[in-house]
């Protein structure tokens, strides 16, 4: 074996002193400076995108230096050209084993380094396994596991290390960290790390757990955190800082957030464009105009107010800004896609989004997506998406977020199977957020059935997930499901939200249970720190108002700490009317009259419960006056899918291709009494026949899955009828 390897080295010694690649490294008379403008070539060249003249002048150069081959390697890595970066790193492995130099500790690490940072793990762990171990391959190994997002092998690996030090546990708290399905992990190895006391943590480390916490949305954690930070002294550290103004935007805790950016003697630009999206996300858009105009201009602060005028209702405001930007990027576009968008400028965001869709860009076409749906205009962004997938562009979360959301919109259950068929190809299936979406769209479609089963699919629901969950029982009447469904929530460590009690008030007054859900309202800021809103009022208000306690619900109007809006007291109305309690119903009437006169439903609601308890007298009146604000209330309607096709009814409308058909069996079902639905008939509800709804939603993904691509394609587009 020594004699052979001893061979296999002179071969190699003498290949490549005979090559004009070995040459190269020989010192000539060529001088330092010509070494040095060549380098900056390659890198001026290279940062452009012109790789094949980098590439030429590295070819070229009769002597090239340690730095012309980083410079070289790394410009391939920054543009994805990783087989030519490893076609240039193998060199120097070879060079490396020629000089015999391979077992030094410097030279393997970086050796290491080179093919972990290139994606190469399968080399970098032979050259791990090749070297005596030691405290800097140990976490370069490590380090190269978490770089390729081998969270499973990182985690085997650490371990099994020796000895562990601060560079190792930031590594994997790191890694962790920036996962959306394992991001619990990290804040558990923080305490595990405190615990030990193998290691201090630094501020590398503590950023990560911060970005963790800011990802789970966790706010007394993140506060511990942030104590750390004091006692270490790392809170005036501009990337700390940053991530702590992030974190507090994202927990909602703005001042928070404006009391850490104060406390910076020299915001950088990350602080402040961090402090402008929480504002703006708030909707205090003079707070983040403030700021805006005592930095220094940027392209993310002028997406960010771009994107904040048009929230706020100033259009003009968001045009301007987007006319003074001079160099406008695929963001920038893309923001205004969507400020036109939510003008109802569909118009001007076609235009933008023809002149820039052959970019392919996905957050581009998922704009316009996203577009057509605010617009109610879900069956064309249906038709986008099948273009998107024709060309193709690439699909991503967002694509299927917004797509389920549109299935929703059109109540096509249909559309959303086929939709969801397509996502089972695709690893986005787990993805909390898109699960979030899916689940959303079967409540929303009279199959809780699948939603329940969807919801199993997502790796790590959040409280989003178990929110629309939550939802999805209380429209569908299943109260005491829904409850059980909290405390499961509860259980795994998720915490509720507002839009979490929203859905429990709901669920809780669908089912009657009044002492249940005033359980729940009242525990709301005492037990999880949620401060109720009008929304969780008005919710209150429908409760008690449903299960006939309705002088309750006006005492409890009248005690609010909020000023109840004509939502509330239309609430109570639409009660009065179930119950026709005329007493109550006039004083809430009066109440509604009194914040807007033009208020159509109070009239219509007390002419019904006039009739019902024969006062024709004030029938008459109410309806003069209607008649008197010429106004017309626009009818209700229902819909039905049958064989992938919409139909929409409204009161009276008569002008279905098919009206007379429709009417005649409506009037053989009554007149055989078999025309009774009941709650729970989702499949009648919905429109999909027997034979599609009594199939499983695993053996519904298990067909998809085994379906050729085309094929399942196909049957989309069919279904769009195009």
């Amino acid at each position: 074996m020594l004699a052979k390897y001893s061979l296999l080295r002179n071969w190699k010694h003498r290949r490549w002193k005979n090559s004009k690649f070995y040459s190269t490294l020989q010192q000539n008379s060529l001088s330092q400076s010509q070494i040095v403008s060549s380098n900056i070539s390659i890198a001026n060249y290279a940062r452009e995108g012109d790789l094949d003249i980098a590439r030429k002048i590295f070819d070229e150069m009769p002597v090239r230096t340690v730095v012309t081959f980083n410079t070289m390697i790394s410009c391939y890595s920054k543009w994805g050209k990783f087989k030519e970066s490893l076609d240039i790193v193998s060199k120097i492995h070879c060079v490396v084993l020629k000089s015999g130099s391979e077992n030094f500790e410097l030279v393997g690490s970086s050796l290491l380094n080179f093919y972990a940072n290139c994606y190469e793990i399968g080399e970098a762990r032979r050259v791990f396994d090749l070297h005596e171990r030691n405290g800097l391959l140990w976490n370069l190994m490590l380090v190269g596991f978490v770089h390729c997002n081998l969270m499973k092998d990182a985690m085997e690996l650490f371990a099994k290390m020796p000895v562990r030090d601060v560079v190792s546990w930031t590594a994997l708290i790191s890694g962790y960290s920036r996962s959306e399905d394992e991001c619990e992990e990290a804040f558990k190895l923080f305490k595990l790390m405190r615990v030990s006391g193998e290691a201090k943590p630094n501020e590398f480390t503590l950023d990560s757990v911060l970005r963790a916490c800011c990802r789970l949305g966790v706010l007394n954690e993140g506060k511990m955190v942030h104590g750390l930070l004091i006692n270490y002294g790392f809170e005036i550290d501009h990337s700390v800082g940053g991530a702590l103004i992030e974190f507090y935007c994202n927990c909602d805790a703005i001042e928070d957030a404006k009391r850490v950016y104060e406390r910076l003697a020299n915001p950088c630009l990350n602080s402040s464009n961090s402090l402008i999206g929480g504002l703006v996300a708030m909707g205090r858009i003079d707070d983040a105009e403030m700021i805006f105009s005592r930095m220094e201009s940027n392209p993310v602060a002028y997406n960010l107010m771009i994107k904040g005028y048009a929230m706020s209702g100033r259009i003009d405001d968001s045009k301007r800004l987007f006319g003074e930007l001079p160099h406008k990027t695929i963001v920038t576009l893309n923001t205004m896609i969507s400020v036109y968008s939510r003008n109802g400028e569909l118009g001007k965001a076609f235009e933008l989004f023809e002149q820039t869709k052959e970019w392919r860009n996905p957050v581009t076409w998922n704009s316009m997506i996203s577009a057509l749906i605010q617009n109610n205009r879900p069956e064309e962004a249906l038709k986008l998406y099948v273009t998107m997938h024709r060309l193709p562009v690439e699909r991503n979360r967002s694509t299927f977020s917004t797509l389920f959301h549109a299935c929703s919109s059109m109540g096509s259950l249909q559309q959303g199977k086929l939709l969801h068929g397509h996502l089972i190809k695709t690893p986005f299936e787990s993805n909390v957020y898109v699960g979030t979406s899916l689940v959303d769209m079967y409540a929303k479609c009279g199959n809780i059935t699948d939603a329940r089963r969807s919801f199993t699919d997502i790796s790590s629901p959040n409280v989003a997930a178990w929110t629309s969950l939550i939802n999805g029982y209380g429209y569908h009447g299943l109260g005491t499901e829904a409850i059980l469904l909290f405390d499961q929530m509860l259980d795994r460590g998720v915490y509720p939200n507002a839009v979490t009690f929203v859905g429990l008030l709901l669920a809780c007054g669908h089912s009657g249970l009044v002492d249940e859900g005033m359980k729940f309202f009242h525990s709301m800021k005492k037990e999880y720190g949620v401060e109720p809103t009008i929304e969780h009022y008005a919710c209150v208000v429908d409760l008690l108002g449903r299960s006939g306690y309705l002088k309750e619900a006006e005492d409890f109007i009248n005690r609010m700490p909020l000023k109840p809006d004509w939502i509330i007291w239309g609430s109570l109305l639409s009660s009065c009317w179930s119950w026709m309690d005329m007493e109550v119903g006039k004083r809430v009437a009066e109440r509604m009259f009194n914040l807007n006169p033009k208020q159509i439903s109070a009239y219509v609601i007390m002419s019904n419960i006039y009739a019902a308890v024969g006062k024709w007298g004030e029938v008459v009146k109410v309806r003069k006056k209607l008649r008197g604000m010429k106004v017309k209330k626009d009818p209700g309607c229902s819909w039905i899918e049958v064989k992938n096709n919409v139909h929409v009814f409204c009161v009276e409308d008569r002008t279905h291709p098919q009206c007379n058909e429709i009417l005649t069996i409506l009037e053989d079902l009554r007149s055989e009494g078999d025309f009774n639905l009941s709650d729970n008939d989702n499949s009648a509800k919905s429109g999909i026949p027997d034979s599609i709804e009594n199939v499983t939603l695993k053996k519904f993904k298990e067909d998809m899955k085994n379906l050729p691509e085309d094929r399942g394609f196909d049957e989309f587009i069919d279904c769009l009828r195009i």
